[in-house]
């Protein structure tokens, strides 16, 4: 378990039945968590200044209730980094607060690599792990399908003070992309991958996780330098496992020297438990 203990402009409040109440730099957030299967203390909505509650439906998705003003937009600060954030769809903000570990995790290895480092950054979504990484001195090709959230990943660039950065971004289908970097003879000295649980691709291709996931993985082996930095994997699917994030990293690099650690990421709460908010596997290169 690897925990993030360093936001000050986020904290998780507290849990309880299906839902977590968060302050996110001043606004409050109500959102619901499959994972916490626990009862909460006290009633959630009712927490004083909350600003707003997501509702899942029962046929998908859901919505927003705004119970006092909120900003259509705002920011929050990570170190050095910032984030534009706001109420999107499927309950999200832009941003996945626990990754703060895999950020200082991967700045900490590119500044000590001592060379120029190209990253490739797959499902980059809004681009945390991007600034990240382009904070620390990489090179970084940021790939998503969506052409908004590159455009996210754009502005959270320009906020962090990073526009003078090598940051080159891709709207295409990762998959798709990889494929033609292997033909390209282009190569990554790290790569960093968010896969969803299930997508759709263009012309009706079907992404399923468990399915799909070992063989992309073996394809992006495919593009990584003859000295590799680190593979990083990132998952939200209930059920898949550290242990799996492990494995699949031992197989796929074989052929590269260097150690695979997988965990799972947490956040504390002021109630003084941790909150479980996904799997990270990495393989670190000698």
């Amino acid at each position: 378990m690897k925990l993030t203990n360093d936001w000050k402009d986020y904290k998780v409040i507290a849990t309880g039945d299906g839902e977590k109440l968060e302050n996110w730099n001043g606004v409050i957030l109500l959102r619901p968590d499959p994972q916490v299967i626990w009862h909460s203390k006290s009633n959630l909505s009712k927490y004083k200044g909350l600003n707003a509650w997501y509702h899942r439906s029962e046929t998908g998705g859901g919505a927003w209730e705004f119970l006092k003003k909120t900003p259509e937009e705002w920011t929050v600060s990570y170190k050095n980094l910032k984030f534009s954030l706001k109420t999107m769809g499927f309950k999200h903000t832009g941003l996945f607060p626990e990754q703060a570990y895999n950020w200082d995790k991967m700045i900490e290895l590119i500044k000590g690599a001592g060379r120029e480092i190209n990253v490739l950054n797959l499902f980059g979504y809004t681009g945390g792990a991007t600034v990240a990484c382009a904070s620390a001195g990489a090179s970084v090709c940021h790939v998503d399908a969506a052409k908004n959230m590159v455009d996210r990943c754009k502005e959270n660039i320009r906020l962090s003070g990073l526009e003078n950065a090598h940051v080159r971004y891709i709207v295409d289908d990762c998959t798709k992309f990889v494929t033609r970097e292997i033909k390209r003879g282009h190569k990554y000295d790290a790569i960093i991958m968010d896969p969803p649980s299930y997508g759709r691709g263009s012309n009706g291709e079907v992404w399923k996780l468990e399915d799909n996931l070992f063989d992309f993985v073996k394809l992006c082996a495919e593009v990584l330098s003859d000295k590799p930095l680190f593979v990083l994997i990132n998952s939200y699917t209930t059920g898949l496992g550290a242990t799996v994030l492990e494995n699949i990293l031992k197989l796929t690099m074989e052929k590269h020297k260097g150690n695979v650690e997988a965990y799972e990421l947490c956040l504390p709460t002021e109630e003084g438990i941790c909150l479980p908010c996904g799997t990270s596997g990495i393989f670190i290169g000698e």
